[in-house]
């Protein structure tokens, strides 16, 4: 009896220990590959990486890894011009392939999310209707789906919020009464606003904008994506 449980003493200290290295292990190729990501071109900063499923090392081993997070602040995208803050961002990478050599990486499912505020959502989306004062167009949540315009703090009225492709679009703003005495001649009308995002977080593509009361909740999608190399 005491050989048997010598034994099962003996098995529990080897798995803490094996379990404890595994542990390092991931711990360290998780900083690996933030910063590896950093260096990849395509995240604007640092990200924090968390490498799921157990154990690690035979995920290693095997070079494919089930499901890896990814998350961080200050992040930015842009639209070619002009980068701004993205807020809040996280994203899982499903089936990341690496290389023999771990200088690359392919995801095979990605999706994300992220938030910028209003103001940057103005700032990148460029006027496009050549109506004199249309540059101080102020932007806020409208309710689903919807966001609402103002001019030199004039409610303007509500657009709609749309996306195709990596660009996003608000359109249908009808200035009102005052707005167009305070700015002119407008036609009664504001042109769309429209802006294309070229830089997106781990080469994922956007997917889809959504009006929230503290911002444009931004959704990323990608499939077969290389992250690294």
């Amino acid at each position: 009896m005491r050989g048997w449980l010598k034994a099962t003493i003996g098995l529990a200290a080897l798995a803490g220990l094996l379990v404890g290295a595994d542990r390092v292990a991931v711990g360290v190729a998780e900083d690996e590959a933030a910063d590896r990501l950093a260096g990849s071109g395509r995240m604007a900063q640092r990200p924090a990486v968390h490498i799921d499923g157990f154990p690690f090392l035979t995920q290693a081993l095997a070079k494919e890894f089930d499901d890896v997070r990814l998350s961080g602040e200050g992040m930015t995208v842009g639209n070619g011009s002009q980068q701004v803050a993205l807020r809040s961002f996280s994203a899982r990478l499903s089936g990341v392939s690496v290389g023999d050599d771990y200088r690359s990486a392919t995801v095979r499912h990605g999706s994300g999310t992220g938030l910028i505020s209003y103001a940057d959502a103005a700032r990148l989306a460029a006027p496009q209707s050549g109506v004199p004062g249309a540059d101080r167009l102020e932007l806020s949540y409208g309710g689903p789906g919807k966001v609402k315009a103002s001019l030199m703090g004039v409610s303007v009225g509500q657009g709609d919020v749309h996306s195709s492709g990596n660009t996003i679009t608000a359109d249908g703003f009808k200035l009102t009464g005052m707005a167009s005495v305070l700015n002119g001649a407008l036609g009664g009308k504001l042109g769309a606003r429209s802006f294309t995002l070229t830089e997106l977080p781990a080469g994922l593509n956007l997917s889809g904008a959504v009006p929230q009361p503290d911002g444009l909740q931004l959704t990323f999608q990608g499939e077969n994506v290389r992250v690294i190399g």
